[in-house]
């Protein structure tokens, strides 16, 4: 229910609209709104502050096994198509999808779920006992949506439900070794479900006018690839020392089977990626250090520790070149109780990525990386041939540095920051009686709307000096000036788009030169001086 109205709140008040609504909208694809934009920016933003800016290059952050640097990229969307190749995307980026016969839906196929349910099934000819696996995508409320579909296979009434046999606990499909008896998701016949096949995520384009096959290009399905390509450009042209990190927030692009859950699986997302490059004999220590670094990032800018967790992939989790891997993940409301999403992975590379563009795409064999090569001896995928390794003219060493990677979703953080923030409680109209009241939380730094102006009357000269506020205000702060309805209400709108505080401008104002400023969290109001606002809000805000 919380998904429900916190999507409702989002379209009203605009933060998120479906891309392309007014021809249907287009599955996979968002569009932020006035407000949602202001929201994302922010996000972005103090991530990049964070994480980039505020460092300080000449001593060691906390915890930090040593002294670093970092520097920033923005890279294309479309590269060279070898890229790719040699990334291990072309070969190995895919996802299983399973197709329904009858429906001709497609459907991811580690994303469907279901259960055994036997019941007496109303057919033309009758009725008799069948058992079938419903299957359902995984939602907010799985168990819900089954029984609507068992109902409706078994051409049964609600009150009837009591009638349907539930066998076992909701199982994945893909523990099931036969799709016999399995009704897909939207199919009214079962054992209509196809066996998985592969299906790569990533979105062919073509460059140039002929359109030959020589001209396939892709975009970009993660933004680390621009990175190692240009490695050697940041170092020759910065003059940076390892250990140092590149940062990059850019779009990405995944032709997801089944994208779902609002904004939480898109077709289109951004990130916010940190390539960190350091010596082998150090990275073990510098991944702890990323790793513990990002978890607390996400605390600091509001996320409730208690819906956040820091998880260790298993041996069997971890892609081929990875020492190490842990996501940062969020529970988010549209999951099931106790289930988890991802917000952020971390990674420890190790040197695949570098050594893959120089040499060709690596494949592992026993504990070694090793070029892939053709029947015949040749490497599969060609690298570029050029030396990416790093030289330290201090220690004289030459080496290929290992790399850690905080990749960290926009989108996703938008959102977890977007349900962390919804809040529902009860609060006094402008009449005194209690009422519902909906509000975004927010921490100051995120809030789109920092302060919102309001004059009490449009009589009196309290929408002059309102609007002189307002103009001297929107010189520091993102500021909204509204003049209409009752103040009460004014109040509450501003509530449900997050902006902590508000100015009211009222008689007292012109008698004094004092406004009224109101917490959103604490509904608690003081008086300041007209001239001292901006500084007391600044404290506030930090």
């Amino acid at each position: 229910m919380q998904m429900e109205n916190l999507t409702a709140l989002c379209k009203r008040r605009g933060f998120l609209f479906q891309s392309s609504e007014i021809y249907g909208g287009l599955n996979g694809f968002w569009d932020y709104g006035p407000l949602g934009v202001l929201l994302k920016r922010n996000v972005k933003d103090a991530w990049w502050n964070d994480m980039v800016m505020s460092h300080n290059e000449l001593t060691a952050a906390a915890g930090a096994p040593g002294t670093y640097e970092m520097t920033g990229l923005d890279c294309t969307i479309i590269m060279h198509p070898q890229i790719w190749k040699c990334s291990g995307h072309y070969d190995l980026f895919h996802d299983f999808m399973v197709d329904c016969r009858e429906t001709k839906r497609r459907y991811r196929y580690d994303h469907v779920i279901g259960r055994w349910v036997a019941g007496r099934r109303q057919t033309a000819d009758g009725s008799h006992q069948q058992k079938v696996f419903v299957t359902t995508m995984e939602t907010e409320n799985t168990q819900t949506a089954l029984d609507e579909a068992a109902l409706k296979f078994f051409g049964l009434r609600k009150k009837d439900i009591e009638s349907l046999q539930w066998e076992g606990g909701i199982t994945p499909i893909s523990k099931l070794t036969s799709f016999e008896n399995v009704l897909g998701p939207d199919a009214k016949h079962a054992g209509t479900l196809t066996e998985p096949r592969e299906f790569n995520l990533m979105f062919k384009t073509t460059i140039g006018a002929l359109g030959g096959e020589e001209d396939v290009s892709f975009l970009r399905p993660e933004t680390a690839q621009g990175i190692f390509a240009n490695f050697k450009n940041v170092c020759d042209s910065t003059r940076v020392r390892i250990p140092f990190g590149i940062a990059q927030i850019g779009k990405s692009f995944r032709n997801e089977i089944t994208p779902r859950n609002f904004t939480f699986r898109s077709r289109e997302f951004e990130q916010m990626e940190i390539e960190f490059f350091c010596r082998p004999d150090q990275s073990a220590e510098w991944y702890k250090f990323w790793r513990d670094k990002r978890f607390a990032w996400y605390t600091q800018m509001g996320l409730s520790s208690e819906k956040l967790r820091l998880r260790e992939h298993d041996a069997d989790e971890l892609s081929h070149y990875s020492c190490g891997t842990a996501d940062i993940e969020y529970q988010f409301p549209f999951l099931q109780p106790g289930e988890f999403g991802e917000l952020e992975g971390v990674a420890h590379r190790g040197d695949f990525d570098l050594r893959s563009h120089m040499e060709g795409k690596l494949v592992k064999e026993g504990n070694e990386l090793v070029v892939e090569k053709l029947p015949n001896g040749q490497p599969k995928h060609r690298g570029s041939g050029k030396d990416l390794s790093y030289y330290d003219d201090l220690t004289k060493e030459r080496f290929v540095p290992h790399v850690i990677e905080p990749s960290a979703g926009a989108d996703r953080a938008t959102l977890a920051f977007l349900c962390e923030a919804y809040q529902a409680d009860t609060a006094p109209d402008e009449k005194g009686e209690p009422q519902e009241r909906i509000y975004l939380k927010f921490h100051p730094r995120l809030a789109p709307v920092k302060a919102a102006v309001f004059p009490l009357v449009k009589k009196d000269g309290m929408p002059e000096a309102a609007a002189e506020i307002y103009g001297e205000l929107k010189k520091h702060f993102s500021t909204f000036y509204d003049d209409k309805g009752a103040v009460g209400r004014r109040y509450r709108r501003q509530d449900e788009i997050g902006t902590p505080y508000c100015i009211t401008v009222d008689g007292q104002t012109l008698q004094d030169g004092t406004v009224t400023i109101r917490d959103m969290d604490t509904l608690k109001q003081e008086r300041v001086k007209r001239e001292e606002i901006v500084n007391v809000l600044k404290e506030k805000l930090n």
